[in-house]
């Protein structure tokens, strides 16, 4: 029997890929000369396969914007399985927390040199302004007699504290600089305003799953986790928590409204004024972890919970670690009325921030070009979200299950309920290969059968072998 020709080959991906809901109806699929480069086929490949699947009214060319998919075009929408209440029995109950070594063990494998690291948390450094910020940084540090000894102290740089209030008024939020206490990343921001809100044996509501180091905050001051439903579209269930509140004392809630590691939704507006409301009604503080927000693949900035905060309890964290280097940790944390006890905290923990790294990111700031910088990294976020949902959906056997980030870098996947994620992870790395199990995000073992995937790296032969080989893996596990 011939060969199937290699348009033809092309033309069925394209449209498995359509009806697996990776390109919806309305959405232009990638041009000519762009699919001849992400698939290393001829142009005349790619024309005859958009020719083939144009007749068979699959997609259908607009002049001068290129080729769409068809608004008659059928889909099947794959997202990650949701965290309802009813798959969820022991949701009203605090977990003590226990994943910190489990997650070291993991981060220690993922830094091993030579391996595809679909299991990082970090972006690929390569997208990062390094050299003009390594050129700032010397500069500084010719001049370092300069500057007083003073400027390590809380709340931070002046400067730097001003260009984070700017840019915050830019995206509609007015915050004054006197607000913000820079801290070393946003771990550290989390931890001081967790430490500033709650005391040891305190419940704390967290998203499930939730990022690791909301957990590893919770376990470090000794608090116990209360895992709420959250869905993998709108985010955390608000009526769960509420009844919640209606039995227990929850001392602070933690979220992360926009583009949630792992999952990747961006949480309506409704909801997230619903959820300041509550914590207004219940006089609960909120911890919002907003470093994703600058990452978003929409038209316009989302909007975070501290829009909607009143009464100064939401107390807002983030960093340039996720959009603009990850070398100089560099975070920073808005915390309303508990604002003077997180400069004391900031103080007895660790003192000071490292000046340097502060200025030369302020300089950066203020000779501009962070959004275009921004405007870069999320169209090379967005088009690499739909190779990686892409080729897990054709590699991995039935039954796999994504997520459809609104934001960030990662991809939540729930593969077949019996596969063990922990068994994949360790015959993944034997291949060279990292991936995060999904039983680091949460405090139980309720994710065994997920993983999480980063899409940041620049897309080539590598990672896309190593989807191969996994998917290989996770069917020899389904068996």
């Amino acid at each position: 029997m011939a060969a199937m020709p290699l348009y033809k080959q092309f033309a069925d991906q394209l449209a498995a890929s359509i009806r697996a809901g990776v390109l919806r109806p309305g959405e232009r699929i990638a041009s000519v000369r762009i699919a001849s480069q992400q698939h290393k086929v001829s142009v005349t490949t790619v024309v005859r396969a958009y020719e083939l699947l144009e007749s068979q009214g699959i997609i259908e060319s607009q002049p001068q914007s290129g080729y769409f998919v068809r608004a008659q075009a059928e889909t099947v929408a794959m997202p990650a399985a949701k965290a309802s209440r009813e798959d969820h029995p022991a949701w009203q109950e605090s977990t003590e927390v226990d994943v910190s070594r489990l997650v070291l063990a993991t981060l220690r494998t993922i830094q091993q040199d030579g391996t595809v690291p679909l299991g990082s948390p970090y972006p690929n450094p390569a997208l990062f302004p390094s050299h003009r910020l390594a050129q700032y940084a010397g500069k500084i540090a010719r001049h370092a007699s300069q500057s007083s000894v003073f400027d390590d102290l809380p709340p931070g740089h002046p400067e730097l504290l001003r260009q984070i209030a700017r840019r915050y008024l830019e995206n509609g939020l007015k915050v004054a600089p006197e607000e913000i206490v820079i801290t070393v990343g946003a771990t550290e921001a989390i931890n001081l305003c967790l430490q500033a809100v709650a005391k040891p044996g305190d419940t704390i509501a967290v998203e499930t799953p939730t990022f690791y180091a909301m957990l590893h905050a919770i376990e470090r001051l000794g608090m116990r986790a209360l895992e709420i439903p959250t869905d993998p579209e709108r985010g955390m269930d608000v009526g769960a928590l509420e009844e919640c509140l209606k039995t227990q004392a929850v001392a602070a809630c933690m979220v992360m409204p926009n583009f949630q590691n792992p999952l990747g939704f961006q949480m309506p507006d409704s909801e997230k004024e619903r959820l300041v409301r509550l914590a207004e009604q219940h006089q609960m503080p909120l911890i919002e972890n907003a470093v994703y927000s600058e990452l978003y693949y929409g038209n316009a900035h989302p909007s975070s919970l501290k829009n909607y905060d009143r009464e100064g309890l939401v107390l807002h964290c983030s960093s340039f670690s996720k959009s603009l280097t990850s070398a100089y940790r560099i975070g920073w944390a808005m915390p309303g009325r508990y604002r003077d006890q997180v400069e004391k905290l900031k103080f007895l923990n660790t003192l000071a921030t490292p000046t340097a790294p502060q200025r030369a990111i302020a300089e950066y700031l203020t000779q501009g070009g962070y959004e275009r910088h921004l405007r870069r990294v999320r169209r090379a976020f967005a088009q690499q979200r739909e190779l990686m949902r892409h080729f897990v959906l054709r590699f991995f056997p039935e039954g796999t299950r994504v997520s459809a980030p609104e934001g960030g870098y990662v991809l939540w996947v729930e593969l077949p309920p019996q596969v063990d994620a922990m068994e994949l992870y360790r015959r993944s790395l034997a291949l060279g290969i990292t991936v995060a199990p999904g039983r680091i995000f949460a405090a139980t073992n309720r994710y065994s059968h997920f993983i999480r995937l980063n899409y940041s790296y620049d897309w080539s032969r590598e990672i896309e072998q190593a989807l191969k080989l996994m998917g290989k893996l996770v069917q020899e596990l389904a068996d």
